[in-house]
């Protein structure tokens, strides 16, 4: 049985176009939810030593901070504290001593982190450096190894796949930071090695199949690398579901992230880079 991708191209257009819209406007509206390596500030990982000191009363003792609260695995808090514009390394560590004396010995701390504004800023231009130098090596990467459709194909599909990614972190309100961009960038990468894959099999099928409609060798191709796909996919996201029950709450937003860029990346493979395909004179190009 052979499963027609072809026959909803134009669905898929509609869809994605709708997607990489509200991902647009979620960056505009919502923006990115930066983390403390971005945006600078303290936070610390804490467990109560009593259930009686809930997070809505160290909410209220922590109130002069206006501190952002989070329960983990229903134990422990991660508690984030801002830093005033060009503090200190002082006035950040006399921040820290505040909080502390101000909890007592209500709690055990598990992870505490400083990251000072002019350390933030300098590692967001570093994480913007990081993908931009990443994209433009995928993009030189695809034009090396694929012409004419394959490359139009792959780079349309790599676009989509960051404006997603980007769109998903801000939409979701997940933490963004380094973590973040080395989730981004694994990601992507996933994605361009289905999309590899695809169309290392469109190749050899129209060396093939010299008379096949393209659609129809579009299909049979996908629909031949459907059951790698498929599994590749299944057994890392199953990888990811077991880091999101057990990783505890620092690599949550990490496998959330994850296991939407596995399933953008097998969607993408499928319903963009191969349905670009349609529009291209592929037989034209390879007896060149």
């Amino acid at each position: 049985m052979i499963l027609h991708f072809m026959k909803y191209r134009k669905l898929s257009y509609w869809i994605s176009g709708l997607l990489v819209g509200l991902s647009i406007l979620s960056l505009f509206t919502r923006g990115l939810n930066y983390g403390i390596d971005f945006a600078g500030g303290i936070a610390m990982e804490l467990t109560p030593k009593s259930a009686d000191y809930t997070i809505d009363k160290m909410r209220s003792d922590l109130s002069h901070f206006k501190p952002e609260m989070q329960s983990i695995d229903n134990k422990s808090i991660l508690v984030r504290v801002g830093l005033p514009k060009g503090a200190t390394d002082e006035q950040q560590n006399q921040r820290v001593r505040e909080i502390k004396d101000i909890l007592g010995d209500k709690v055990e701390y598990s992870h505490v982190q400083i990251v000072g504004p002019k350390i933030g800023g300098e590692l967001v231009r570093g994480g913007i450096m990081a993908i931009l130098v990443s994209f433009i090596l995928m993009a030189v990467y695809i034009w090396i190894r694929y012409r004419g459709g394959y490359a139009v194909g792959s780079f349309v599909s790599l676009i989509l796949d960051f404006i997603l990614m980007f769109g998903f972190f801000s939409a979701m309100g997940l933490e963004f930071n380094q973590t973040s961009i080395a989730v981004i960038l694994m990601g992507i990468g996933y994605s361009i090695n289905d999309k590899v894959v695809n169309y290392d099999r469109i190749e050899e099928n129209i060396n093939r199949y010299h008379k096949m409609p393209m659609s129809n060798l579009i299909d049979l191709s996908v629909n031949e690398m459907l059951r790698r796909t498929v599994m590749t996919s299944v057994s890392t996201l199953l990888a990811m579901v077991g880091l999101y029950a057990f990783g505890g709450g620092q690599l949550r937003d990490f496998s959330v992230a994850m296991i939407f860029a596995i399933i953008m990346g097998t969607l993408t493979s499928i319903y963009i880079s191969n349905v670009i395909l349609y529009h291209f004179n592929l037989r034209k190009t390879d007896s060149k």
